[in-house]
């Protein structure tokens, strides 16, 4: 088959405006305006990083088919040059290997483009069945996490953070989560963790079961999301409140917000500073109004077909961590991972294998 026809042709319209897109954000980083925006520069940053490749193997791509074509019409035409027409035909295999090996790369980098153009996710842990066993479960989960972010050279912010008074564990945690591909590889995460190991305050030394649930948002830009913050989202402001119910401190510095269409409620007291609480808590309420249409969209479209990564109940348990065994299972893997590898944050492998079981399965839907 020629390599131009080898990508249908809604791939080739996806692939020509991706390659519009990146010359708009290299024009856009070159404007001198615009690069005084800091925040701004760093996550078109890491979307224009995330398509670079891709659009570099497509212009690649058909420049080579453009190339082939040349030469077979030398080949088909014939004519006075014979040495050139046998030039061109010995080039021509080569040029469509060429072109023809581009593509299982494009296509990969394709169906999981709109993945890694998400460059900010909200964290969401909390501690689930198992009493104080699951708090202190819930805590090495985040652990887990910032020791990952870390080798990725992701940034790991912490906004709400719900201790566990005397046990050292946590009953809920909200993280914002930056870099490039960070939503691709965590949206995995979402659902629930289940560990299986000896609890500190066991002593029989029996085996317990406790778990944690991860949720994972995508933080939406606000041209994604339309939220008229005067009249359709409630604000009150109070003092901050410890794990009792007492105040932390005298000054009202945490925030509540309730979206009113959709009821969707916030609060942010991690923060001293009144400000800093209500930027966080619209972000997050911004991720979470963006992640309840996307799910309405979702599953519109997808009600006949099974659902996509990110997009099940989060109800449903993934992983199991077992400690006896030293191993972590996931439900959707047939193999099995180190679990001083996983929980110490090495969790490039299990990544690598989800990554490419739902590459495979997007592809197979071409």
């Amino acid at each position: 088959m020629p390599a131009a026809t080898a990508l249908p042709p809604a791939l080739f319209m996806k692939l020509d405006e991706l390659s519009k897109q990146f010359d708009e954000m290299e024009a856009k980083l070159g404007d001198t305006e615009f690069v005084t925006d800091h925040r701004a520069v760093r996550e078109l940053s890491i979307k224009k990083a995330t398509i670079e490749g891709m659009v570099a193997d497509y212009r690649t791509y058909r420049s080579l088919v453009n190339e082939a074509g040349e030469l077979r019409r030398a080949v088909e035409g014939g004519g006075g040059d014979k040495e050139f027409v046998e030039l061109a035909r010995a080039e021509l295999p080569q040029v469509e290997a060429r072109a023809e090996a581009l593509i299982d790369g494009i296509k990969s980098a394709l169906v999981n483009a709109d993945d890694r153009a998400v460059g900010s996710v909200m964290l969401e842990i909390r501690a689930g069945t198992g009493g104080d066993e699951a708090c202190l479960w819930a805590r090495d989960l985040m652990e887990m996490y910032q020791k990952y972010s870390a080798k990725r050279g992701w940034a790991f912010e912490v906004l709400e953070l719900t201790p566990e008074a005397g046990t050292g564990g946590i009953r809920a945690a909200v993280i914002n989560v930056r870099g490039g591909g960070v939503w691709s590889e965590l949206a995995f995460e979402a659902g629930v963790h289940s560990v299986k190991r000896v609890p500190a305050t066991e002593a029989q030394g029996r085996i317990h079961t406790s778990t944690a649930t991860v949720a994972t948002l995508p933080e939406p830009e606000e041209v994604q999301v339309k939220i008229d913050w005067a009249n359709d989202v409630y604000e009150d402001v109070t003092t901050s409140q410890g794990p009792g119910g007492q105040n932390v401190n005298k000054v009202a510095t945490a925030v509540k917000l309730v979206h009113k269409p959709t009821g969707i409620e916030v609060k942010m007291q991690e923060s001293k500073s009144q400000q800093q609480n209500r930027a966080a808590g619209r972000r997050l309420l911004m991720a979470r109004v963006y992640e309840l249409e996307r799910r309405k969209v979702h599953e519109a479209r997808s009600s006949a077909r099974r659902e996509q990564i990110g997009g099940g109940e989060r109800s449903e348990k993934i992983r199991t961590y077992r400690y006896k065994d030293g191993i972590v299972a996931d439900e959707r893997l047939p193999r099995e991972y180190p679990l001083r590898e996983v929980i110490g944050g090495d969790m490039e492998r299990l990544f690598k294998d989800l990554v490419e079981q739902e590459t495979t399965r997007r592809l197979g839907e071409l």
